[in-house]
């Protein structure tokens, strides 16, 4: 059993090992915030909560919300990692090849098997550029595969353990710290480490490691090509020199990230989020929260996965300290407990925490607890039994909470999701488990990307999360329940490495809704105008993920997760742990199309007094069938928007005057003077007499002419959208539209330029994405976010506006697909059943 040896090292080499964030942290609100240490959030003290009255009234004070600063990372190594797989594959299926087909472990293994060959990954060749991308290598790296390195290569040795993880050349004990504790919990080791795979009669040179991303679980295969100089593994091995699994382990990661290079320096809280799927905390020990040590304690229980390290001091040469710990390095934390002891002067508990260095050696803690520190024989043998205590040079340590507070300068908490833990786990009762809500959801510009509360014209269109908590922690004296919130940028790194765009400034806030069942869904402006905040993130700003703790009492509170300036887009994972059970949901209003609601628009005197004029129109035009088909309704739509506009332009020019003193207007170019010209421009005049009509003679010269309604008069309405209209009221799917459906779709048309009237308030011919939802309520439309980002990304243009056409096609869509569900939705329970045939039928002809 053999190792590199890892002496006493200059402490620049491990400089870049320790993840630095450089940012100054904002000071306390004025409002009552208290900062309650790195890693808890802002939090406003219960008894100075002032919620406004439902009915508001006059003389409601507005709300007292502390101005947000947006807080800038100028620093912090290793953060961006180039990721060129896109997409990722779930679990089994493989990540994707630059040739766009699908790396799956199971199907390339059995080609290799049937070819008698060993797979080589074109993706991440056996090259320098996997090994560095910014540099040359110092020396030449021979690839080797197991069997070269090894007469007996096994992926696993008697099983595995943290023992199984020893560091190598490179600076990523960060990442080995995650790994050591990885091993601590099978059901997770076995859920990334797959166990069908070894070196025997199914052995192709290929193995695969499963990661989380973004809420996903991806496959990633490797070859077991491996980095070696003078025949020796240069970076992750095992104490085991036979033993492979945590080499290829750290290939897999490397792969993901790019290269080995990409490895160097980084977080230990993100190796552990991308092994696990949790919720990572960070705590800096000299401002953390007095109940610290019962935070690990309960994460313990939980199975949480902890890593601590020390910042390296840059005034200092030597890296280890004289009590024999490494600044600069992270160290992965195994078991947090109280231990019985009994001296001659004092029997108590006193709180221990053991720790592991990945080095794997005697690089280890010299002080009080110690390995054969005389502390020990104050613990009974049966204690010592329990707990496992060895004094090996192993890298495992014990010390005492009150010096691992003084020696350490950070701890990061890895709070493991419900399913990561077995049953046999939890039946035991020596584990638990934390409750867990998760939603995905998207910032989209001028619809839901509202910016913070300083913008509070906007703010209240970010998209908005409620959840109730029912009962408060065990053993909380306070009564209160424990609640982390973690609000995590999705796909920002592939986006840096593709097109530089960086990570956003983020946060969320949290408001107490004490009236749940009396305030709107979602919440308006007028609810953030006279209600602060309670709790919310410490800062905003520019990192992958902003996590923190509160301690609230039992209530409903609404989350409303958001960028720091408006209109910033990018797509995000907000995930809530609580110790007890928690309820959580969308705070959006029901999707449904209601007709009653919508803005009326009543018919003229003169439009009653026409509607024989209409029929009889109509019936010429339709022939003996009686119906129309969407090319004489393209006749219709587009002769009457012209006429209109030229009337228009005529009614705003100068009237000329008769002799007998009658304002008499100019004749139609293609006006015959026969009864059926007569007979059409008066149809077409009752038709359409809402087309432009709400635009007054006198104002038309100030009105653009480069409107979207002027546009659409000059070009007419598109195939597309009058294909689309004859679809939504054609219930017999002719292709045609009789009277009565035709009379109606002209009601639905003039509704639709009524409420584009509302909102295009400036005559641009376009109205913002945030007068979007606005404009479909008044069109009977209640949409929730997710719908509303969706028909923007459909319809709206690259700068978030919406225009005339683009609005009616909406409004089409909509009201089509929402038709099509209530035809099938008999008993109204919200739920519809589709044959397959049945579901091509609607869908194909909307």
């Amino acid at each position: 059993m053999s190792h590199l040896p890892y002496p006493v090292v200059p402490y620049q080499q491990y400089y870049n090992a320790y993840p630095e964030v450089h940012y100054q942290q904002p000071p306390c609100a004025s409002n009552g915030y208290g900062w309650h240490g790195n890693g808890y959030g802002w939090q406003v003290d219960p008894k100075k909560w002032h919620p406004a009255p439902v009915d508001l009234s006059e003389g409601v004070p507005l709300a007292d919300e502390p101005v947000i600063e947006a807080q800038k990372v100028t620093k912090q190594n290793a953060w961006f990692k180039f990721r060129f797989q896109d997409p990722y594959g779930e679990a089994g299926s493989g990540t994707r090849s630059s040739t766009g087909e699908v790396q799956d472990f199971y199907k390339l293994r059995d080609d290799h098997l049937a070819n008698n060959s060993l797979f080589e990954d074109p993706e991440f060749p056996a090259e320098d550029t996997s090994l560095f991308t910014t540099q040359r290598p110092d020396r030449y790296y021979e690839w080797k595969r197991p069997h070269e390195i090894s007469n007996d290569p096994k992926f696993f040795v008697e099983g595995f353990s943290r023992f199984d993880v020893q560091q190598g050349e490179l600076g990523d004990c960060w990442l080995l710290a995650a790994a050591a504790n990885l091993t601590l919990h099978k059901r997770l080791f076995f859920q990334i480490i797959p166990d069908d795979q070894e070196f025997d009669d199914k052995y192709a040179g290929i193995f695969h490691f499963r990661f989380w991303q973004y809420g996903k679980w991806i496959d990633i295969v490797v070859d077991d090509r491996l980095p070696t100089y003078r025949g020796q593994l240069v970076y992750l091995h095992s104490s085991d020199d036979n033993e492979f699994w945590s080499a290829l382990l750290e290939k897999a990661y490397a792969k993901l990230n790019g290269s080995y290079e990409a490895l160097k320096g980084g977080s230990t809280c993100e190796a552990m989020e991308d092994f696990t799927g949790g919720v990572t905390e960070m705590y800096e020990m000299d401002s953390s929260p007095p109940n610290l040590f019962q935070i690990m304690l309960k994460a313990h229980e939980r199975s949480s996965l902890m890593g601590c390290s020390i910042e390296p001091d840059p005034h200092v040469l030597e890296a280890q300290t004289p009590e024999g710990l490494v600044r600069g390095h992270a160290y992965s934390i195994t078991k947090v407990q109280y231990i019985d002891i009994q001296t001659p002067n004092v029997a108590g508990k006193i709180p221990l925490v053991r720790m592991r260095n990945p080095w794997g050696n005697e690089t280890e803690w010299n002080g009080a607890w110690s390995d054969g520190a005389p502390e020990w024989r104050f613990i009974s043998e049966q204690q010592k039994e329990d707990l496992g205590l060895t004094f090996d040079d192993d890298g495992e340590f014990w010390m005492s909470f009150k010096d691992f507070m003084k020696q350490f300068s950070r701890l990061e908490i890895c709070n493991l999701n419900p399913d990561s833990l077995s049953e046999e786990e939890l039946r035991d009762g020596h584990k638990k488990k934390w409750e867990m809500s998760v939603y995905e959801g998207e910032w989209v510009r001028g619809v839901t990307a509202g910016g913070c509360r300083n913008y509070l014209d906007s703010f209240w269109r970010n998209p908005q999360y409620r959840i109730t908590l029912t009962e408060v922690d065990e053993d909380d004296e306070d009564n209160q329940c424990t609640m982390i919130v973690a609000l995590m940028q999705k796909n920002r790194r592939i986006l840096k490495s593709s097109s530089g765009v960086d990570l956003l400034t983020v946060g969320f806030a949290i408001y107490h809704l004490s009236h749940p069942d009396r305030v709107p869904k979602p919440l308006d402006m007028n609810f953030f105008k006279y209600n602060a905040s309670v709790a919310r993130s410490p800062s905003f700003i520019n990192l992958r993920e902003v996590s923190c703790r509160f301690k609230l009492p039992p209530g409903t509170y609404c989350i409303v997760p958001s960028t720091f300036d408006p209109n910033e887009e990018g797509e995000f994972l907000l995930r809530v742990f609580t110790e007890k059970q928690n309820i959580m949901e969308e705070n959006e209003e029901e999707v449904r199309y209601e007709e009653e609601e919508c803005v009326k628009v009543e018919p003229t005197e003169a439009e009653n007094l026409e509607s024989d004029r209409v029929y009889q129109f109509f019936l010429k035009l339709a022939g003996e069938d009686k119906e129309i088909d969407w090319m004489e309704l393209q006749q219709i739509l587009n002769f009457s928007s012209k006429t209109e506009f030229q009337q228009k332009k005529i009614i705003s020019e100068q009237p000329k005057t008769t002799k007998k003193g009658v304002n008499a207007t100019p004749a139609r170019p293609d006006d015959d003077g026969s009864d059926n010209s007569n007979c059409f421009t008066s149809v077409i005049s009752v038709l359409c007499g809402s087309i432009l009509k709400d635009i007054a003679p006198h104002q038309t010269e100030t009105v653009p002419l480069k409107t979207s309604l002027n546009e659409l008069a000059a070009s007419g309405f598109s195939k597309d959208i009058c294909r689309s209209m004859v679809s939504m009221l054609d219930k017999d799917r002719s292709g045609k539209l009789g009277y009565v459906e035709f009379k109606h779709l002209w009601g639905l048309i003039r509704q639709w330029k009524n409420v584009w009237s509302m909102y295009d308030q400036d005559k641009s011919g376009t109205f913002s994405g945030f007068e979007f939802r606005d404009a479909l309520t008044s069109a009977g439309y209640k949409v929730n976010s997710k719908i509303l980002n969706i028909l923007m990304h459909r319809f709206g243009n690259k700068t978030g506006q919406l225009e005339f056409d683009d609005f009616v096609m909406c409004s089409i869509k909509l009201k089509t697909m929402i038709d099509i569900f209530k035809e099938k939705d008999t008993g109204g329970k919200n739920t519809a059943s589709f044959s397959f045939e049945e579901w091509l039928e609607t869908t194909l002809y909307s």
